[in-house]
C-alpha cells in the first residue's frame, strides 16, 4: 500500500538514521545468502522437500571374537540400495578401525611437546611407543556372484569399483572378509581410540570388550555433499545410513552379550531361570529385575569356558550396530512405557561397577527414554541399554558405553553418581541424536552433541533437581566466552578444526547453552517446545542439515531467530552489555516556561549537578524537563488532534529514567532490566534482542515509573551469558582505592 510519509514520521526517521553507528556489521541480516537455497529435496521451511531420499545401506554379519589373542574375524555381506537420482560408478566405505593402524594420519597430525617429568603413558603416545598391529585386515571383496571387485585403501575410506554403474533406484550386494586386532583401551594409542576396545582386570585374568567402528560400513552419499567420505581423525565422528542387520556373534559360551537391536535366541544362550527372568522384565516398570546376577557373574570369571555361543541379533532401521561382551557381566532390565511401546531399559556392568550401577544405571536409562520422547519423539526402538566401561562416555544404536566406577571397597563419591548419571542420560539421549535425528556427525558436531546434551540438562532439571548443572545454565558458559578468542571456534566450522580442549565447552556447552536460552529468554518455552518437536518429527530417520534445524526453528514459531543462529553460531561473539548510564527526569509542575518552548532552562532541568559532572547516582534527585504543545506539523493530514493538557497530566507523577546500554561484545541478546524502587520492591523487564537493530553497539531508552527507582541491573537473573557483572549496575559499585588497599597491606 502507498504511505505518505508525514513530517513528524520524517523526523523520527532522520533521528534513528543519526544514531546509526558508523561501521554497521549486519548482525540482523537475513541468513538466507549463508543458508543453501531451498529445492524440491529441502523446502524453505526447513521440512524435507517433496523428492526427498536417502540411501540405504543392509547388514547381514558373521564374526567372532577370539577371547585367547583379543581380534575379531567376520564376513559381512552388504545390500546397498540407491535411491538417488544419480549413477554411482564407485562405491565408498568407511574403515574406522584404521586409526589404530601404523601410519596413520591422527598419529602424524597429532600436535605434541616433550616436557619434564612427563608421565610414561602420555610419552609412549606421543612416541607412538606401542607395538600394536591395528586397522582392518581386508581378505576379500566380492560382488553377488562371487567375483573380486576392485578396492582402493586411503586411510580410513575404500573405495569399490563397480563393474558397471548402479543406476537410480537399482540395489547391489557385496561381501567383504575382514580381520582386526583389539586395541587395549588403557594404552589410548591415538586420541578418542578408546571409543572402542578391551579392558584387562588383573584381579580375575578377563576381559571386558566394548566393541564399535568395527566392520566396513558404507559411506553416507545425498543431496548436499555426494558421498561423505572425509577421513576419521578421531573427533569428527560417524556420518551413516539406516538399514537393517541380522548380525551373528560368536563369543566364548559362559559371554553375556549386550548389542543393538534384539537377541533373537534367549532361549539358547541364557539359562532357563535367567530367561525367565528377562520375560518378568518385560513386564516390570517400577524397578529393574536382575537377569544375570552378581553371583553367576563371579562364577563365569573362574570358569572361563573354551566352548563357544552364537548370539544372534537383528535390528531394524538403524544406523550402525555396537556390542559389548565378557563373561564378568551382571544384567538388569525394566519397561519402559513411552506412548503406545514398552522399550527395555537395561544395563551391562562387571561387579567393580556396583552397587552404584545396580541402583543408577538402568533407572537413568528409563528418566532419559521418558524425558527425551517428551521434547523428541517416542522412542521407537525395542530396548536401550547402558553398559559399564573405564573412563568413557560413547554412544551407538541402543546401546552405549558409560563410565563411573567406585571404589574397590564399593563406596563412592556424589562426583562419581552424579557423573556416571550424567553421562548415562547424555549417552542414551544420543539414541535420539543423532541415532534417529541422524546428523552429519563427521562435519557438523554441534547438531548431535550440542542438541543431546541441551536435553540432557532438560532430562536432569526434571529427574534430578539435587544435581549439578554443568552445561546449560547461561551463568556456566561465561568461563569459556571470556576465554583465549585465538582459540575459539565458530560452531559452523568442521568437528576437526575444533581446538581439543575447547571441544566439549564449544559444540556441546555453547551449543545446550544457546539453545537453553533461546527457550527460557528469546522465545520462551511453548513457543520453543514446539518448534523444537517439530524439527525433531520432521527429520526422525532422515538426514538434516543446519539449514533445516535453523528453518524449522523460525517456521514453526514464527520467531525471528536469524540473528540468533548467526551471533551464536556464526561467530565468537561474547555478550558483555554495559549498563552506561541511568538519568532520572520529572516533568516541571510549573508549565510557565511552556510558551518559551521549552527553551528556558530552570535549576536542575536537563543540567548537569554540582560541579558540572553528571550525576553517578539518585542522590541529588531527578532531573526536571518542561513538555510543550504538539506542534501542528506532526499530525500531518490528520484533522484530529491530541489533548495535550491531559496527556501531560499523565506525566505530571510519573517517573522517567533514561538508560544507555552498550553492546561490548558484539552478541547481540535480550535486555532484562531488574528495577529495584524506593519501597523495597523489585520489577523484572525485559525488551527483546530487536532493540539493538539499529544501533548494535549502543541503546538509549526511556522508561515511565510510578515509582522512584533506587538501583537498577542488567541481567539479574544470569539469563544472557553475559561475562562481566560489574559493569551490570547503576549506581555504580564503589571500588576500593588501590593505594588504600595498599596500605592497609602494608606495602
Amino acid at each position: 500500500m502507498k504511505q505518505v510519509l508525514i513530517v513528524g514520521f520524517v523526523l523520527l526517521g532522520l533521528t534513528a538514521l543519526a544514531q546509526q553507528p558508523p561501521q554497521w556489521k549486519g548482525k540482523f541480516e537475513q541468513l538466507d545468502q549463508m543458508l543453501p537455497s531451498p529445492n524440491e529435496y529441502r523446502s524453505g521451511s526447513g521440512a524435507p522437500g517433496p523428492k526427498y531420499w536417502q540411501q540405504q545401506a543392509d547388514y547381514v554379519i558373521d564374526a567372532e571374537l577370539n577371547d585367547e589373542n583379543q581380534s575379531i574375524t567376520g564376513a559381512e555381506t552388504i545390500t546397498y540400495h540407491n535411491n538417488s537420482p544419480d549413477a554411482l560408478s564407485y562405491l565408498w566405505l568407511q574403515l574406522d578401525q584404521n586409526i589404530n593402524a601404523k601410519g596413520n594420519n591422527t598419529a602424524k597430525t597429532t600436535n605434541n611437546s616433550v616436557r619434564d617429568s612427563i608421565d610414561a603413558a602420555t610419552m609412549a603416545n606421543m612416541a607412538s611407543m606401542h607395538d600394536f598391529d591395528g586397522g582392518f585386515k581386508i581378505k576379500s571383496v566380492k560382488d553377488a556372484s562371487g567375483k573380486a571387485l576392485p578396492y582402493t585403501i586411503n586411510q580410513t575410506m575404500m573405495r569399490i569399483d563397480l563393474p558397471k554403474s548402479l543406476g537410480p533406484g537399482q540395489k547391489m550386494s557385496l561381501s567383504i572378509e575382514w580381520s582386526f586386532n583389539i586395541n587395549d583401551r588403557v594404552k589410548r594409542m591415538t586420541p578418542n581410540d578408546g571409543r572402542s576396545g578391551m579392558e584387562f582386570f588383573p584381579d580375575d585374568g578377563n576381559y571386558l570388550y566394548i566393541i564399535a567402528q568395527w566392520f566396513p560400513r558404507m559411506c553416507v552419499y545425498d543431496d548436499v555433499v555426494g558421498w561423505q567420505n572425509k577421513q576419521f581423525l578421531g573427533q569428527g565422528e560417524f556420518t551413516l545410513n539406516f538399514g537393517n542387520y541380522q548380525v551373528n556373534l560368536t563369543v566364548p559360551a559362559d559371554h553375556v552379550v549386550a548389542g543393538t537391536g534384539m537377541v533373537q535366541n534367549l532361549r539358547e544362550v541364557l539359562t532357563a531361570e535367567q530367561y525367565a527372568r528377562f520375560e518378568k522384565a518385560k513386564t516390570t516398570f517400577d524397578k529393574p529385575v536382575i537377569i544375570c546376577t552378581q553371583e553367576e557373574a563371579v562364577q563365569r570369571e573362574k570358569i572361563k569356558s573354551k566352548e563357544k555361543k552364537t548370539w544372534r541379533f537383528t535390528a531394524e532401521n538403524v544406523r550402525d550396530f555396537a556390542f559389548a561382551t565378557s563373561r564378568k557381566f551382571i544384567w538388569d532390565a525394566m519397561a519402559v512405557k513411552v506412548g503406545d511401546k514398552t522399550p527395555l531399559a537395561m544395563s551391562y556392568y562387571p561387579k567393580e561397577g556396583n552397587p552404584l550401577w545396580e541402583k543408577e544405571s538402568t533407572v537413568a536409562v528409563k528418566n532419559t527414554l521418558v524425558t527425551y520422547s517428551k521434547y523428541s519423539i517416542n522412542y521407537p526402538y525395542p530396548q536401550a541399554t547402558s553398559v559399564h566401561a573405564a573412563s568413557l562416555g560413547m554412544e551407538y544404536p541402543m546401546i552405549c558405553f558409560n563410565y563411573g566406577r567406585p571404589a574397590k571397597d564399593g563406596t563412592y563419591s556424589d562426583r562419581t553418581k552424579w557423573g556416571m548419571i550424567g553421562v548415562i542420560i547424555h549417552e542414551v539421549g544420543h539414541n535420539f541424536y543423532p541415532m534417529i535425528i541422524n546428523n552429519d556427525e563427521r562435519q557438523w558436531t554441534w547438531m548431535d552433541e550440542g542438541l543431546n546434551t541441551f536435553v540432557q540438562y532438560r532430562t536432569e532439571v526434571e529427574n534430578y533437581p539435587d544435581m549439578p548443572k554443568r552445561r546449560g545454565p547461561a551463568d556456566q558458559i561465561v568461563p569459556y566466552m571470556k576465554g583465549n578468542p585465538e582459540i575459539q571456534r565458530p560452531l559452523m566450522v568442521n568437528s576437526e578444526s575444533v581446538v581439543r580442549s575447547n571441544f566439549g565447552n564449544e559444540q556441546y556447552a555453547k551449543t545446550a547453552t544457546a539453545l537453553n536460552i533461546l527457550r527460557e529468554t528469546v522465545m520462551g518455552p511453548e513457543l520453543f517446545d514446539k518448534a523444537f518437536k517439530e524439527y525433531a518429527e520432521r527429520w526422525a530417520f532422515k538426514h538434516p542439515k543446519p539449514a533445516d534445524f535453523f528453518r524449522t526453528m523460525e517456521d514453526a514459531s514464527a520467531v525471528d531467530l536469524d540473528w540468533f543462529w548467526r551471533g551464536w553460531f556464526y561467530t565468537t561473539d561474547n555478550c558483555d552489555m554495559s549498563l552506561d548510564d541511568v538519568k532520572w527526569y520529572k516533568v516541571k509542575k510549573d508549565q510557565a516556561t511552556v510558551e518559551n518552548k521549552g527553551k528556558t532552562v530552570a535549576k536542575g532541568d536537563l543540567a548537569t549537578k554540582g560541579n558540572g559532572t553528571k550525576p553517578s547516582d539518585f542522590s541529588q534527585g531527578p532531573q526536571y524537563f518542561s513538555v510543550i504543545p504538539t506542534d501542528n506539523r506532526f499530525y500531518g493530514e490528520f484533522a484530529n488532534r491530541l489533548d495535550d493538557k491531559a496527556v501531560i497530566s499523565k506525566m505530571e507523577n510519573k517517573n522517567f529514567y533514561e538508560i544507555t546500554l552498550s553492546n561490548n561484545g558484539g552478541l547481540v541478546m535480550p535486555v532484562i532490566i531488574e528495577w529495584t524502587y524506593k519501597d523495597g520492591s523489585k520489577e523484572i523487564e525485559r525488551l527483546p534482542a530487536e532493540i539493538w537493530r539499529i544501533n548494535e553497539t549502543k541503546v538509549t531508552k526511556v522508561f515511565a515509573k510510578d515509582k522512584e527507582v533506587v538501583n537498577v541491573v542488567i541481567d539479574p537473573l544470569k539469563e544472557t551469558s553475559d561475562i562481566s557483572a560489574d559493569n551490570n549496575v547503576f549506581p555504580k559499585v564503589a571500588q576500593p582505592d588501590k593505594f588504600d588497599e595498599l596500605k592497609k597491606k602494608g606495602k
